[in-house]
């Protein structure tokens, strides 16, 4: 694998500059340049040339392009080094080679090449070359540890820019589920609040159309004011749902729960309500999700049921969890009609709290929900 440090042109750039540099050094510290001039030049050049070109081409290419540049390189290296009397710029020529290999190769292969230059400098020059040889040797095993330490630093780079690409993906994903799960909130809220004043108002209405015609005036200005204020009730649950304004319901849940019991009644459905343990305090949302359930629990009575009564109760004696029951003595849901978005929203409000919903129904003997909710 060739990492991006070794793909970037800046390192090469810099690999190449200090070939150039190295073949200019050639004439210092030779000892045999003026005799040798034309094929020490010749061979510089050579070596000069391929690792300009060919260290880019063997890096595009692959392991098995970069093993034959090494390959190639390694004895031009050496017949250079040679040429010119084992002068200070062969030795850096060869040090640039070490580097590369660093970064072509698997450490221990560039590692060999690294061991095989200073002891060939050893071997040619001996044995006046042996202390050359150990620097050579100093030189090549710090440029190994110098490259392997800059391509770990880039590799480390590589991965922490993935991971926080990866991770601006999470937040985006995330944004997006948030988002999606708050239109679902509202899309519930507006369903459950709007759709049960709006049954209300429509029960009303039209029980006061079937008096209209009659003498009982009193009990028709009664429905049409009941109709109106469920009007109104019904335009504040939506302003509060599309503008995301929750806030927690101001009255307690037993006394909201009596309330809404006693709605029902008015608009038709006799309904009952019983508490059963001792009231207790509970988390405003766990509030929230029992009173929407009851509310869309009753909503269905009233519009499917056939109900002549219903029942609503309240129970703080399970332990940990607080359970809402409510029972009517309708057609039950074998028979029922509606477009089903109440139970999924209300199964997907009561999940999201950790508690669970089930339907009991048969045809012919009503319907008990049964919402439990950890307090």
């Amino acid at each position: 694998m060739v990492f991006a440090f070794a793909h970037s042109r800046g390192v090469q750039r810099a690999l190449g500059i200090l070939t150039a540099v190295a073949y200019v050094t050639l004439p210092l510290g030779s000892k045999s340049f003026e005799q040798l001039l034309v094929p020490t030049l010749l061979v510089g050049l050579a070596y000069g040339l391929l690792a300009i070109f060919g260290f880019p081409f063997a890096q595009r290419r692959g392991r098995a392009f970069a093993v034959a540049y090494v390959l190639v390189q390694l004895p031009l290296g050496f017949l250079l080094f040679a040429l010119s009397g084992a002068a200070v710029g062969a030795v850096l020529l060869l040090v640039v080679l070490v580097a590369q290999g660093v970064l072509l190769l698997p450490l221990p292969a560039a590692a060999a090449v690294a061991a095989v230059i200073p002891l060939i400098h050893v071997e040619m020059a001996w044995p006046d070359g042996l202390r050359e040889g150990l620097g050579t040797l100093a030189v090549t095993a710090f440029t190994v540890v110098i490259t392997e330490l800059l391509v770990r630093e880039q590799r480390a780079r590589a991965e922490l820019a993935v991971a926080n690409e990866r991770l601006r993906g999470y937040a985006a994903q995330a944004e997006q589920l948030a988002t999606t799960q708050e239109r679902n909130r509202v899309a519930r809220d507006i369903h459950d609040g709007l759709g049960h004043h709006l049954t209300v108002v429509q029960m009303l209405v039209q029980a006061a159309r079937a008096v209209i015609d009659t003498a009982e005036r009193d009990r028709l200005d009664a429905m049409l004011a009941k109709a109106q204020d469920q009007a109104k009730q019904a335009l504040a649950e939506v302003r509060r749902s599309v503008a995301a304004l929750r806030e927690p319901r101001p009255e307690p849940l037993v006394d909201a729960l009596r309330a809404l019991a006693s709605e029902v009644t008015e608009a038709g459905v006799p309904t009952g309500f019983e508490v059963l343990g001792a009231a207790r305090d509970t988390r405003a949302e766990v509030e929230e999700s029992l009173f929407r359930a009851a509310q869309e629990a009753l909503t269905n009575v009233r519009k499917h049921a056939g109900a002549t009564a219903a029942t609503l109760v309240l129970d703080y004696g399970r332990g940990d969890a607080v359970r809402l029951q409510v029972r009517d003595d309708g057609r039950g849901m074998g028979e029922r009609s509606g477009d089903g978005f109440g139970l999924v929203g209300l199964e997907e409000r009561v999940a999201g709290l950790g508690g669970r919903v089930s339907v009991d129904s048969a045809t012919g003997r009503g319907v008990t929900l049964t919402v439990e909710v950890p307090a």
